[in-house]
Protein backbone atom coordinates (compact mmCIF):
# COMPACT_ATOMS: atom_id res chain seq x y z
CA UNK A 1 0.00 0.00 0.00
CA UNK A 2 2.60 2.71 0.51
CA UNK A 3 4.47 1.69 -2.46
CA UNK A 4 1.47 3.43 -4.54
CA UNK A 5 1.59 6.58 -2.31
CA UNK A 6 2.11 9.47 -4.42
CA UNK A 7 4.95 11.94 -3.02
CA UNK A 8 3.42 15.15 -1.96
CA UNK A 9 3.84 18.43 -3.37
CA UNK A 10 6.70 20.12 -1.82
CA UNK A 11 7.82 24.05 -2.45
CA UNK A 12 10.75 21.98 -3.95
CA UNK A 13 8.78 20.92 -6.55
CA UNK A 14 6.36 24.36 -6.85
CA UNK A 15 9.85 25.91 -7.64
CA UNK A 16 10.79 23.76 -10.40
CA UNK A 17 7.63 23.89 -12.00
CA UNK A 18 7.62 27.72 -11.60
CA UNK A 19 10.87 27.89 -12.99
CA UNK A 20 10.33 25.77 -15.85
CA UNK A 21 6.98 27.47 -16.79
CA UNK A 22 8.78 30.79 -16.73
CA UNK A 23 11.39 29.54 -18.67
CA UNK A 24 8.37 28.22 -21.22
CA UNK A 25 6.94 31.87 -21.04
CA UNK A 26 10.21 34.03 -22.07
CA UNK A 27 11.13 31.71 -24.72
CA UNK A 28 7.64 31.64 -26.23
CA UNK A 29 7.66 35.97 -25.79
CA UNK A 30 11.05 35.95 -27.86
CA UNK A 31 9.30 33.92 -30.27
CA UNK A 32 6.80 36.59 -31.18
CA UNK A 33 9.56 38.74 -32.15
CA UNK A 34 11.17 36.06 -33.75
CA UNK A 35 7.65 35.59 -35.81
CA UNK A 36 6.91 39.39 -36.10
CA UNK A 37 10.66 39.83 -38.19
CA UNK A 38 10.12 36.19 -40.35
CA UNK A 39 6.44 36.93 -41.14
CA UNK A 40 6.73 32.90 -39.75
CA UNK A 41 3.03 32.57 -38.14
CA UNK A 42 3.74 32.71 -34.18
CA UNK A 43 0.96 29.93 -34.02
CA UNK A 44 3.58 27.87 -35.88
CA UNK A 45 6.94 28.77 -33.63
CA UNK A 46 4.43 28.10 -29.91
CA UNK A 47 3.18 24.78 -31.08
CA UNK A 48 7.00 24.23 -32.19
CA UNK A 49 8.10 24.48 -28.75
CA UNK A 50 4.90 22.23 -27.32
CA UNK A 51 6.41 19.37 -29.54
CA UNK A 52 10.28 20.04 -28.31
CA UNK A 53 8.76 19.40 -25.13
CA UNK A 54 6.94 16.52 -25.55
CA UNK A 55 7.53 12.82 -25.99
CA UNK A 56 9.32 12.89 -29.21
CA UNK A 57 11.08 15.72 -28.68
CA UNK A 58 14.10 16.87 -26.16
CA UNK A 59 11.66 17.36 -23.22
CA UNK A 60 10.27 13.77 -23.19
CA UNK A 61 7.16 14.90 -21.52
CA UNK A 62 4.38 12.32 -21.89
CA UNK A 63 0.91 14.07 -22.42
CA UNK A 64 -2.28 12.48 -23.49
CA UNK A 65 -5.14 14.31 -21.65
CA UNK A 66 -7.52 15.02 -23.99
CA UNK A 67 -10.08 16.42 -21.72
CA UNK A 68 -7.44 18.50 -19.56
CA UNK A 69 -6.64 19.92 -22.98
CA UNK A 70 -9.85 21.00 -24.30
CA UNK A 71 -10.82 22.64 -20.39
CA UNK A 72 -7.80 25.01 -20.90
CA UNK A 73 -8.47 25.36 -24.96
CA UNK A 74 -12.16 26.66 -24.04
CA UNK A 75 -10.84 29.13 -21.27
CA UNK A 76 -7.98 30.44 -23.74
CA UNK A 77 -10.37 31.03 -26.20
CA UNK A 78 -12.63 33.10 -23.48
CA UNK A 79 -9.59 35.18 -22.91
CA UNK A 80 -8.58 35.24 -26.52
CA UNK A 81 -12.26 36.38 -27.76
CA UNK A 82 -12.73 38.65 -25.03
CA UNK A 83 -9.43 40.83 -26.26
CA UNK A 84 -10.50 40.28 -29.83
CA UNK A 85 -13.76 41.94 -28.99
CA UNK A 86 -12.04 44.66 -27.20
CA UNK A 87 -10.35 45.67 -29.71
CA UNK A 88 -13.36 45.55 -32.29
CA UNK A 89 -14.33 48.51 -33.60
CA UNK A 90 -18.38 49.02 -33.70
CA UNK A 91 -17.95 51.75 -37.14
CA UNK A 92 -16.39 49.11 -38.64
CA UNK A 93 -18.25 45.64 -38.13
CA UNK A 94 -21.83 47.53 -37.70
CA UNK A 95 -22.28 47.83 -41.40
CA UNK A 96 -20.36 43.91 -41.84
CA UNK A 97 -22.83 42.47 -39.59
CA UNK A 98 -24.98 40.94 -42.22
CA UNK A 99 -22.61 39.59 -44.21
CA UNK A 100 -20.40 38.38 -41.17
CA UNK A 101 -23.53 36.61 -40.22
CA UNK A 102 -24.15 34.84 -43.02
CA UNK A 103 -20.59 33.46 -43.22
CA UNK A 104 -20.84 32.37 -39.67
CA UNK A 105 -23.98 30.80 -40.73
CA UNK A 106 -25.12 29.64 -44.02
CA UNK A 107 -20.87 29.93 -44.83
CA UNK A 108 -20.12 27.64 -42.21
CA UNK A 109 -23.20 25.00 -43.68
CA UNK A 110 -21.70 24.69 -47.15
CA UNK A 111 -18.35 24.51 -45.75
CA UNK A 112 -18.87 21.63 -43.63
CA UNK A 113 -20.98 20.27 -46.52
CA UNK A 114 -18.35 20.62 -49.09
CA UNK A 115 -15.25 19.22 -46.86
CA UNK A 116 -16.97 16.32 -45.45
CA UNK A 117 -18.13 15.03 -48.86
CA UNK A 118 -14.57 15.36 -49.91
CA UNK A 119 -13.26 13.75 -46.67
CA UNK A 120 -15.95 10.71 -47.51
CA UNK A 121 -15.62 10.08 -51.02
CA UNK A 122 -11.68 11.04 -51.59
CA UNK A 123 -10.36 10.27 -48.20
CA UNK A 124 -12.73 7.16 -47.31
CA UNK A 125 -13.91 8.19 -44.05
CA UNK A 126 -17.72 7.82 -42.53
CA UNK A 127 -19.71 10.31 -42.82
CA UNK A 128 -19.35 10.46 -38.84
CA UNK A 129 -16.40 11.12 -39.17
CA UNK A 130 -16.07 13.20 -42.24
CA UNK A 131 -18.54 15.17 -40.60
CA UNK A 132 -17.13 15.75 -37.44
CA UNK A 133 -13.39 16.86 -39.53
CA UNK A 134 -15.75 19.02 -41.75
CA UNK A 135 -17.38 20.88 -38.66
CA UNK A 136 -14.17 21.18 -36.86
CA UNK A 137 -12.23 22.66 -39.83
CA UNK A 138 -14.56 25.39 -40.66
CA UNK A 139 -14.58 27.61 -37.88
CA UNK A 140 -12.24 30.53 -38.56
CA UNK A 141 -9.83 31.27 -35.67
CA UNK A 142 -10.25 34.60 -33.80
CA UNK A 143 -6.45 34.28 -32.71
CA UNK A 144 -5.06 33.80 -35.57
CA UNK A 145 -7.65 36.45 -37.41
CA UNK A 146 -6.74 38.79 -34.94
CA UNK A 147 -3.46 38.89 -34.94
CA UNK A 148 -2.84 38.92 -38.73
CA UNK A 149 -5.92 41.54 -40.40
CA UNK A 150 -4.36 44.01 -37.56
CA UNK A 151 -1.36 44.27 -39.06
CA UNK A 152 -2.51 44.78 -42.83
CA UNK A 153 -4.09 48.01 -43.95
CA UNK A 154 -7.31 46.57 -45.11
CA UNK A 155 -10.41 48.18 -45.59
CA UNK A 156 -12.59 48.13 -42.76
CA UNK A 157 -15.02 46.24 -44.44
CA UNK A 158 -13.31 43.57 -45.15
CA UNK A 159 -11.60 43.82 -41.59
CA UNK A 160 -14.62 44.14 -39.68
CA UNK A 161 -16.28 41.36 -41.61
CA UNK A 162 -13.65 38.40 -40.94
CA UNK A 163 -13.52 39.90 -37.34
CA UNK A 164 -17.17 39.51 -36.83
CA UNK A 165 -16.94 36.42 -38.89
CA UNK A 166 -14.13 34.60 -36.49
CA UNK A 167 -16.17 35.81 -33.15
CA UNK A 168 -19.42 34.64 -34.24
CA UNK A 169 -18.66 31.48 -36.03
CA UNK A 170 -17.42 29.44 -33.34
CA UNK A 171 -20.66 29.30 -31.24
CA UNK A 172 -22.43 27.32 -34.22
CA UNK A 173 -19.47 25.27 -35.06
CA UNK A 174 -19.00 24.00 -31.48
CA UNK A 175 -22.69 22.75 -31.72
CA UNK A 176 -22.32 20.61 -34.60
CA UNK A 177 -19.18 19.26 -33.34
CA UNK A 178 -20.93 18.31 -29.95
CA UNK A 179 -23.97 16.99 -32.11
CA UNK A 180 -21.80 14.93 -34.78
CA UNK A 181 -19.27 13.24 -31.93
CA UNK A 182 -22.34 12.33 -29.40
CA UNK A 183 -23.48 8.51 -29.93
CA UNK A 184 -26.22 8.09 -32.33
CA UNK A 185 -27.23 9.79 -35.48
CA UNK A 186 -28.35 13.14 -35.87
CA UNK A 187 -32.24 12.92 -36.05
CA UNK A 188 -34.23 15.52 -37.36
CA UNK A 189 -31.59 18.17 -39.00
CA UNK A 190 -34.41 21.18 -38.69
CA UNK A 191 -34.27 20.44 -34.85
CA UNK A 192 -30.23 20.89 -35.08
CA UNK A 193 -30.69 24.09 -37.08
CA UNK A 194 -33.51 25.09 -34.17
CA UNK A 195 -30.93 24.37 -31.49
CA UNK A 196 -28.37 26.35 -32.95
CA UNK A 197 -30.31 29.32 -33.27
CA UNK A 198 -31.78 29.45 -29.78
CA UNK A 199 -28.44 28.81 -28.43
CA UNK A 200 -27.23 31.87 -30.31
CA UNK A 201 -29.89 33.99 -29.58
CA UNK A 202 -29.71 33.26 -26.12
CA UNK A 203 -25.83 33.91 -26.36
CA UNK A 204 -26.41 37.31 -28.16
CA UNK A 205 -28.79 38.52 -25.72
CA UNK A 206 -27.14 37.50 -22.30
CA UNK A 207 -23.37 38.76 -24.20
CA UNK A 208 -24.92 42.39 -25.33
CA UNK A 209 -26.72 42.92 -21.76
CA UNK A 210 -24.16 41.79 -19.36
CA UNK A 211 -21.22 44.83 -21.94
CA UNK A 212 -24.27 47.43 -21.08
CA UNK A 213 -24.72 46.45 -17.50
CA UNK A 214 -21.14 46.03 -17.10
CA UNK A 215 -19.86 49.04 -19.22
CA UNK A 216 -22.45 51.29 -16.95
CA UNK A 217 -21.27 50.14 -13.78
CA UNK A 218 -17.35 51.18 -14.91
CA UNK A 219 -18.73 54.81 -16.41
CA UNK A 220 -20.54 55.50 -13.02
CA UNK A 221 -18.29 54.17 -10.14
CA UNK A 222 -15.44 55.10 -9.37
CA UNK A 223 -12.94 52.50 -8.71
CA UNK A 224 -10.13 53.13 -5.80
CA UNK A 225 -7.45 52.42 -8.04
CA UNK A 226 -7.14 52.34 -11.64
CA UNK A 227 -5.35 49.42 -11.84
CA UNK A 228 -8.52 47.41 -10.95
CA UNK A 229 -10.33 48.73 -13.97
CA UNK A 230 -8.83 46.21 -16.47
CA UNK A 231 -9.49 43.66 -14.02
CA UNK A 232 -13.46 44.35 -13.73
CA UNK A 233 -13.35 44.42 -17.30
CA UNK A 234 -12.22 41.01 -17.70
CA UNK A 235 -13.90 39.69 -15.35
CA UNK A 236 -17.15 40.97 -16.73
CA UNK A 237 -16.66 39.22 -19.96
CA UNK A 238 -16.17 35.57 -18.14
CA UNK A 239 -19.75 36.12 -16.48
CA UNK A 240 -20.82 36.50 -19.38
CA UNK A 241 -19.31 33.21 -21.04
CA UNK A 242 -20.64 31.61 -17.67
CA UNK A 243 -23.81 33.19 -18.02
CA UNK A 244 -24.73 31.96 -21.37
CA UNK A 245 -23.12 28.60 -20.84
CA UNK A 246 -25.55 28.04 -17.72
CA UNK A 247 -28.06 29.29 -19.88
CA UNK A 248 -27.63 26.83 -21.90
CA UNK A 249 -26.63 29.86 -24.76
CA UNK A 250 -23.66 30.45 -26.46
CA UNK A 251 -21.18 31.41 -24.16
CA UNK A 252 -18.61 32.19 -27.09
CA UNK A 253 -20.98 34.43 -28.51
CA UNK A 254 -21.78 36.43 -25.26
CA UNK A 255 -18.57 36.63 -24.38
CA UNK A 256 -17.53 38.27 -27.36
CA UNK A 257 -20.30 40.68 -27.90
CA UNK A 258 -20.23 41.98 -23.98
CA UNK A 259 -16.27 42.50 -24.76
CA UNK A 260 -17.23 44.32 -27.95
CA UNK A 261 -19.68 46.38 -25.74
CA UNK A 262 -17.18 47.41 -23.32
CA UNK A 263 -14.53 47.92 -25.92
CA UNK A 264 -16.83 50.75 -27.34
CA UNK A 265 -18.17 52.13 -24.33
CA UNK A 266 -15.33 54.77 -23.67
CA UNK A 267 -14.33 53.37 -20.09
CA UNK A 268 -12.11 54.75 -17.75
CA UNK A 269 -8.57 53.89 -18.45
CA UNK A 270 -8.60 52.54 -21.32
CA UNK A 271 -5.16 52.21 -22.35
CA UNK A 272 -4.26 50.35 -19.72
CA UNK A 273 -7.35 48.13 -20.14
CA UNK A 274 -6.39 47.08 -23.38
CA UNK A 275 -2.89 46.59 -22.92
CA UNK A 276 -3.63 44.13 -19.75
CA UNK A 277 -5.99 42.81 -22.31
CA UNK A 278 -3.61 42.23 -25.21
CA UNK A 279 -1.18 40.78 -22.57
CA UNK A 280 -3.73 38.23 -21.22
CA UNK A 281 -4.48 37.00 -24.78
CA UNK A 282 -0.73 36.17 -25.61
CA UNK A 283 -0.54 34.19 -22.22
CA UNK A 284 -3.43 32.29 -23.17
CA UNK A 285 -2.48 31.66 -26.86
CA UNK A 286 1.18 30.58 -25.57
CA UNK A 287 -0.42 28.20 -23.02
CA UNK A 288 -2.74 27.07 -25.56
CA UNK A 289 -0.59 26.56 -28.17
CA UNK A 290 2.40 24.94 -26.32
CA UNK A 291 -0.45 22.30 -24.75
CA UNK A 292 -1.44 21.45 -28.12
CA UNK A 293 2.20 21.03 -29.42
CA UNK A 294 2.58 18.42 -26.21
CA UNK A 295 -0.67 16.55 -26.92
CA UNK A 296 -0.10 15.62 -30.34
CA UNK A 297 2.23 12.41 -30.96
CA UNK A 298 4.29 13.51 -34.22
CA UNK A 299 5.92 9.82 -35.30
CA UNK A 300 2.11 8.86 -35.63
CA UNK A 301 1.55 12.16 -38.12
CA UNK A 302 2.80 10.15 -41.31
CA UNK A 303 -0.56 8.05 -42.38
CA UNK A 304 -2.30 11.04 -42.01
CA UNK A 305 -0.38 13.43 -43.90
CA UNK A 306 -1.63 12.92 -47.06
CA UNK A 307 -5.48 12.82 -46.46
CA UNK A 308 -4.65 16.15 -44.50
CA UNK A 309 -3.79 17.69 -47.60
CA UNK A 310 -5.95 16.34 -49.56
CA UNK A 311 -8.88 17.50 -46.99
CA UNK A 312 -7.07 21.13 -46.80
CA UNK A 313 -6.93 21.80 -50.25
CA UNK A 314 -10.84 21.28 -50.84
CA UNK A 315 -11.37 23.41 -48.17
CA UNK A 316 -9.15 26.47 -49.19
CA UNK A 317 -9.83 25.97 -52.74
CA UNK A 318 -13.50 25.03 -53.11
CA UNK A 319 -15.32 24.89 -49.82
CA UNK A 320 -14.13 28.42 -48.39
CA UNK A 321 -14.56 29.97 -51.77
CA UNK A 322 -17.70 28.75 -52.44
CA UNK A 323 -19.36 29.78 -49.02
CA UNK A 324 -17.74 32.99 -49.49
CA UNK A 325 -19.29 33.77 -52.88
CA UNK A 326 -23.14 32.17 -52.18
CA UNK A 327 -22.74 34.66 -48.82
CA UNK A 328 -21.54 37.86 -50.16
CA UNK A 329 -23.08 37.94 -53.53
CA UNK A 330 -26.60 39.45 -52.07
CA UNK A 331 -24.41 42.15 -50.45
CA UNK A 332 -22.12 43.18 -53.67
CA UNK A 333 -19.24 42.86 -52.45
CA UNK A 334 -16.27 43.63 -54.94
CA UNK A 335 -14.76 40.18 -56.33
CA UNK A 336 -11.23 41.59 -55.15
CA UNK A 337 -12.45 41.71 -51.61
CA UNK A 338 -14.32 37.97 -51.63
CA UNK A 339 -11.11 36.70 -53.20
CA UNK A 340 -9.27 37.85 -49.82
CA UNK A 341 -11.86 36.93 -47.55
CA UNK A 342 -11.89 33.21 -49.50
CA UNK A 343 -8.00 33.20 -49.00
CA UNK A 344 -8.43 34.76 -45.09
CA UNK A 345 -10.22 32.43 -43.95
CA UNK A 346 -7.24 31.45 -41.14
CA UNK A 347 -7.24 28.28 -39.29
CA UNK A 348 -5.28 27.95 -35.65
CA UNK A 349 -5.48 26.54 -32.35
CA UNK A 350 -9.73 26.69 -32.31
CA UNK A 351 -9.52 23.34 -34.72
CA UNK A 352 -7.66 22.05 -33.15
CA UNK A 353 -9.29 22.39 -30.01
CA UNK A 354 -12.37 21.33 -31.65
CA UNK A 355 -10.94 17.95 -32.32
CA UNK A 356 -10.30 16.63 -28.85
CA UNK A 357 -14.13 16.87 -28.08
CA UNK A 358 -14.38 13.43 -30.34
CA UNK A 359 -11.62 12.29 -28.43
CA UNK A 360 -13.07 12.85 -24.98
CA UNK A 361 -16.66 11.25 -26.48
CA UNK A 362 -14.65 8.05 -27.66
CA UNK A 363 -15.30 8.48 -31.10
CA UNK A 364 -13.61 5.72 -33.05
CA UNK A 365 -10.80 6.83 -35.12
CA UNK A 366 -10.58 10.45 -33.14
CA UNK A 367 -7.08 10.11 -33.05
CA UNK A 368 -6.99 10.05 -36.99
CA UNK A 369 -9.11 12.81 -37.11
CA UNK A 370 -7.20 15.03 -34.49
CA UNK A 371 -3.77 13.96 -36.29
CA UNK A 372 -5.42 15.22 -39.53
CA UNK A 373 -6.63 18.12 -38.44
CA UNK A 374 -3.32 19.29 -36.75
CA UNK A 375 -1.66 18.68 -39.94
CA UNK A 376 -4.29 20.55 -41.96
CA UNK A 377 -3.95 23.36 -39.48
CA UNK A 378 0.04 23.83 -39.52
CA UNK A 379 0.66 23.19 -43.39
CA UNK A 380 -2.08 25.94 -44.71
CA UNK A 381 -1.13 28.78 -41.61
CA UNK A 382 2.04 28.50 -43.18
CA UNK A 383 0.29 29.22 -46.09
CA UNK A 384 -2.26 31.08 -46.29
CA UNK A 385 -0.64 33.59 -42.96
CA UNK A 386 2.38 34.86 -44.51
CA UNK A 387 0.74 34.84 -48.52
CA UNK A 388 -2.03 37.39 -47.32
CA UNK A 389 -0.50 41.04 -47.09
CA UNK A 390 1.40 39.89 -50.59
CA UNK A 391 -2.20 39.13 -51.92
CA UNK A 392 -3.63 42.45 -50.86
CA UNK A 393 -1.35 44.70 -52.40
CA UNK A 394 -1.96 42.38 -55.42
CA UNK A 395 -5.36 42.86 -54.82
CA UNK A 396 -4.64 46.90 -54.19
CA UNK A 397 -6.88 46.57 -50.70
CA UNK A 398 -4.31 48.20 -49.43
CA UNK A 399 -5.48 51.43 -48.08
CA UNK A 400 -3.08 54.36 -47.87
CA UNK A 401 -1.50 55.72 -44.33
CA UNK A 402 -3.53 57.60 -42.61
CA UNK A 403 -3.03 59.92 -39.83
CA UNK A 404 -2.19 58.38 -36.71
CA UNK A 405 -5.07 58.42 -34.16
CA UNK A 406 -4.50 60.06 -30.64
CA UNK A 407 -3.97 57.74 -27.41
CA UNK A 408 -6.83 59.13 -25.50
CA UNK A 409 -7.05 57.67 -22.22
CA UNK A 410 -10.17 58.85 -19.02
CA UNK A 411 -9.71 58.75 -15.54
CA UNK A 412 -13.12 59.53 -13.86
CA UNK A 413 -13.26 62.65 -10.90
CA UNK A 414 -15.98 61.26 -8.97
CA UNK A 415 -16.72 64.38 -7.15
CA UNK A 416 -16.33 66.87 -9.74
CA UNK A 417 -18.65 65.61 -11.33
CA UNK A 418 -16.26 65.37 -14.50
CA UNK A 419 -12.95 63.24 -16.43
CA UNK A 420 -9.87 63.76 -17.02
CA UNK A 421 -8.20 62.86 -20.07
CA UNK A 422 -4.68 62.06 -21.01
CA UNK A 423 -4.17 62.71 -24.86
CA UNK A 424 -0.65 61.57 -26.62
CA UNK A 425 -0.16 63.00 -29.71
CA UNK A 426 1.63 60.59 -31.98
CA UNK A 427 4.19 61.18 -35.25
CA UNK A 428 1.63 61.24 -37.57
CA UNK A 429 -1.08 63.24 -36.01
CA UNK A 430 -2.22 66.31 -37.83
CA UNK A 431 -2.94 68.19 -34.63
CA UNK A 432 0.88 69.19 -34.96
CA UNK A 433 0.87 72.67 -35.52
CA UNK A 434 -2.48 73.26 -34.33
CA UNK A 435 -2.36 75.80 -31.47
CA UNK A 436 -5.14 75.53 -28.22
CA UNK A 437 -7.52 77.83 -29.02
CA UNK A 438 -8.05 76.24 -32.84
CA UNK A 439 -8.74 73.06 -30.86
CA UNK A 440 -12.21 74.34 -30.06
CA UNK A 441 -12.98 72.33 -27.59
CA UNK A 442 -17.26 72.67 -26.18
CA UNK A 443 -17.80 74.63 -23.47
CA UNK A 444 -16.77 73.07 -19.66
CA UNK A 445 -13.65 71.22 -21.50
CA UNK A 446 -10.39 72.81 -21.49
CA UNK A 447 -6.16 72.15 -21.82
CA UNK A 448 -5.10 72.30 -18.22
CA UNK A 449 -1.21 70.78 -19.19
CA UNK A 450 0.82 70.40 -21.79
CA UNK A 451 3.89 68.12 -20.81
CA UNK A 452 6.70 68.33 -23.88
CA UNK A 453 10.02 66.21 -23.49
CA UNK A 454 9.82 65.91 -19.88
CA UNK A 455 9.19 69.34 -19.26
CA UNK A 456 5.54 70.25 -18.32
CA UNK A 457 3.16 73.79 -18.62
CA UNK A 458 0.34 75.35 -18.36
CA UNK A 459 -0.78 76.34 -21.92
CA UNK A 460 -1.63 79.80 -23.43
CA UNK A 461 -4.50 79.56 -25.98
CA UNK A 462 -1.55 80.53 -28.77
CA UNK A 463 0.34 77.18 -27.33
CA UNK A 464 1.55 75.77 -30.68
CA UNK A 465 0.78 71.49 -29.98
CA UNK A 466 3.65 69.38 -31.55
CA UNK A 467 4.35 65.97 -32.43
CA UNK A 468 5.00 63.71 -29.09
CA UNK A 469 3.11 66.09 -26.16
CA UNK A 470 0.85 65.12 -23.97
CA UNK A 471 -2.36 67.05 -22.78
CA UNK A 472 -4.11 67.00 -19.85
CA UNK A 473 -7.62 67.98 -20.49
CA UNK A 474 -10.69 68.54 -18.06
CA UNK A 475 -14.21 67.86 -19.15
CA UNK A 476 -17.61 68.11 -17.44
CA UNK A 477 -19.81 64.99 -17.75
CA UNK A 478 -21.95 66.74 -20.10
CA UNK A 479 -19.38 67.38 -23.18
CA UNK A 480 -16.79 64.44 -22.13
CA UNK A 481 -17.67 62.47 -25.45
CA UNK A 482 -17.91 65.76 -27.33
CA UNK A 483 -14.79 66.67 -26.34
CA UNK A 484 -13.22 63.55 -27.27
CA UNK A 485 -15.19 63.44 -30.74
CA UNK A 486 -13.03 66.72 -31.42
CA UNK A 487 -9.88 65.91 -30.00
CA UNK A 488 -10.07 62.86 -32.30
CA UNK A 489 -11.59 64.86 -35.14
CA UNK A 490 -8.62 67.38 -35.02
CA UNK A 491 -5.97 65.01 -34.71
CA UNK A 492 -7.37 63.53 -38.56
CA UNK A 493 -8.17 66.68 -39.89
CA UNK A 494 -5.90 68.97 -38.47
CA UNK A 495 -7.69 72.80 -37.61
CA UNK A 496 -9.83 72.11 -40.67
CA UNK A 497 -11.60 68.94 -39.30
CA UNK A 498 -14.84 70.46 -39.23
CA UNK A 499 -14.82 72.19 -42.79
CA UNK A 500 -13.54 69.26 -43.96
CA UNK A 501 -16.53 67.03 -42.79
CA UNK A 502 -14.56 64.89 -40.11
CA UNK A 503 -16.41 64.91 -37.10
CA UNK A 504 -14.00 62.58 -35.20
CA UNK A 505 -16.61 59.91 -34.85
CA UNK A 506 -15.10 56.18 -35.33
CA UNK A 507 -17.07 56.04 -39.13
CA UNK A 508 -14.27 58.69 -39.73
CA UNK A 509 -11.34 56.32 -38.84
Amino acid sequence: MSQGRERPLTVHHLNQLLLVCSIVLLVAVAAVRISSRSGLPSLLVYLGIGIAMGQDGIGDIHFDNAELTQVIGYAALVVILAEGGLGTKWAEVRPALPSASALALVGVAVSVGVTASAAHYLIGLEWRQALIIGAVVSSTDAAAVFSVLRKIPLPARVTGTLEAESGFNDAPVVILVVAFSTAGPVEHWYMLLAEIALELAIGAAIGLAVGWLGAWGLRHVALPASGLYPIAVMAIAVVAYAAGAIAHGSGFLAVYLASMVLGNAKLPHWPATRGFAEGLGWIAQIGMFVLLGLLVTPHELGDDIVPALVIGLVLTMVARPLSVVLCLVPFRVPWQEQALMSWAGLRGAVPIILATIPMVEGVEASEKIFNIVFVLVVVYTLVQGPTLPWLARTLRLGKDAEAADLGIESAPLERLRGHLLSVAIPAGSRMHGVEVAELRLPAGAAVTLVVREGTSFVPLPSTVLRRGDELLVVATDPVRDAAERRLRAVGRGGKLAGWLGTDGSPSDR
